[in-house]
């Protein structure tokens, strides 16, 4: 059970990595190595993050020794996909590391508010944090190669769901199925050209003899590419949005694109290499101001298509497929998933985001709603419309009625437990040492976590 309880963790630690950087970390005494798994270190820091990481969030932390096996086990999963060869895309990591700081920048209002808030450059924290995202994608990389195998039938579904005693079945909250057509502000007129003229002052710089590479790191809102000067590597034809592949091709090597518009915002490309089918090209990025672009369009059109449904001239489901430019829900339909089941059954209850919570309160079921003010996840300004397709009252849990919730139940456990078998096969494959000063904690089940063939050792000073 404890080990299972562990592997759980994991789960959860993966996003500590992603938040660490940015911990406030006041309180948090003088940085101490208290565990390393061969060239891995977990240091105090690490752990005094990770639990003020639930009170910020108004979570109720776990003991501080499963949150210290939770970071042991994150070092452990990094060690061995070094060893193993594990490795992800650096696109991805790019990919990642712009939402996540997109996402900074919208909580803070500015860049210029997050490097005051911290006290560092906007370029130290974007190092940091790229670290700290590449190895969260390499865990969760090396998770999947575990559990890729792993699934389950309805027969364990059925056998876990009757060996819970009739008078311990869970109650279950209201659950609603819910679809949205997202289309995205636009950057006025007035807006573009003020892009277009800053994009065609820096071409100039370029043919005046100025390093592309250097304005790119200077003056590129692309975050990831922005600091390799603006060097997106090798890419296979299709890879790019078709605005920027179509212009990046017509080009020589060594020559400059004109300003190139996609859904991204402004480019100025400078394609490198041609190589076979692919081509290597670099970019200067600039967007337009997502707190201040025009939503008059987007909302006559979701206004217009909202009639549209409504009249039955096109159902909702294909609406979202055809016109939604919210990729991530667009081929489902326009249904938002859970992403703890990945169901597209929703708890209503104080999980939900309150806007939402509070418009489907008002809102009959298989109803539209007018078209809303909508934030993405990366900070872009949108409007939606709502369709509320279901809702299911309160109940206690039912095999048919949960089936979903209840497979994800039995696959998590499945996993959990694939996890657990691959630490006992692979604790040996790693060095792992612990502070003494945390024997009492008892990382994989020893008091000074030599499992892996070393005796504990105190950790220096960092």
């Amino acid at each position: 059970m404890k080990k299972q309880l562990i592997a759980c963790l994991l789960l959860v630690a993966s996003s500590w990595l992603s938040q660490s950087v940015f911990a406030q970390g006041q309180g948090v005494s003088i940085n101490k190595i208290i565990a390393k798994i061969d060239n891995y270190y977990v240091l105090r820091s690490d752990l005094e993050e990770s639990y003020h990481s639930y009170v910020a969030q108004n979570q109720t932390p776990p003991a501080k020794c499963q949150l210290l096996e939770s970071l042991v086990i994150n070092k452990m999963m990094l060690a061995k996909a070094e060893i193993d060869s594990v490795v992800v895309d650096e696109k991805q990591v790019d990919s990642q590391l712009d939402t996540r700081m997109s996402y900074m920048i919208q909580q803070f209002g500015s860049e210029k508010n997050i490097v005051e808030a911290y006290g560092k450059s906007l370029e130290m924290l974007k190092s940091e944090l790229r670290q700290q995202v590449k190895d969260q994608l390499i865990v969760q990389k090396m998770q999947q190669k575990i559990t890729s195998d792993v699934k389950v039938t309805p027969r364990e579904v059925k056998k876990f769901f009757d060996g819970i005693p009739k008078d311990s079945l869970p109650y279950m909250p209201a659950e609603v199925e819910v679809g949205q057509i997202v289309r995205f502000a636009k950057a006025t007129k007035e807006q573009k050209e003020v892009l277009r003229k800053r994009l065609l002052d820096i071409k100039k710089l370029v043919e005046e003899g100025r390093d592309f590479a250097a304005l790119a790191k200077e003056y590129s809102e692309d975050v990831g590419s922005g600091q390799q000067g603006g060097d997106l590597g090798f890419a296979k034809r299709g890879a790019m949005v078709a605005p920027f592949e179509a212009a990046a091709l017509k080009l020589k090597p060594n020559e400059m694109s004109d300003v190139v518009e996609s859904e991204f915002g402004f480019h100025l490309i400078q394609l490198l290499e041609i190589r076979g089918a692919e081509y290597h090209a670099r970019h200067i990025l600039l967007r337009p101001d997502y707190n201040r672009l025009d939503i008059t369009e987007p909302t006559r059109f979701l206004d217009s298509l909202k009639h549209q449904i409504e009249i039955d001239s096109i159902k909702f489901e294909k609406a979202a497929k055809d016109f939604s430019e919210d990729k991530s829900t667009a081929d489902a339909g326009g249904l938002l998933r859970n992403p703890e089941t990945n169901g597209s059954r929703l708890a209503m209850d104080a999980s939900m985001e309150y806007a939402l919570f509070h418009l489907l309160d008002t809102l009959k079921v298989g109803k539209i709603s007018a078209p809303i003010p909508y934030r993405t996840e990366d900070g872009k300004s949108a409007m939606r419309i709502l369709y509320f397709k279901s809702k299911s009252n309160p109940h206690t849990a039912d095999y048919k009625l949960d089936f979903e919730k209840l497979q994800n139940i039995v696959l998590t456990n499945k996993k959990n437990r694939a996890i657990d078998d691959w630490f006992r096969k692979s604790v040996s494959d790693v060095y792992i040492t612990v502070d003494p000063e945390y024997n009492d904690c008892r990382v994989f089940g020893t008091s000074q976590s030599s499992a892996a063939g070393g005796s504990a050792s105190s950790g220096g000073n960092d």
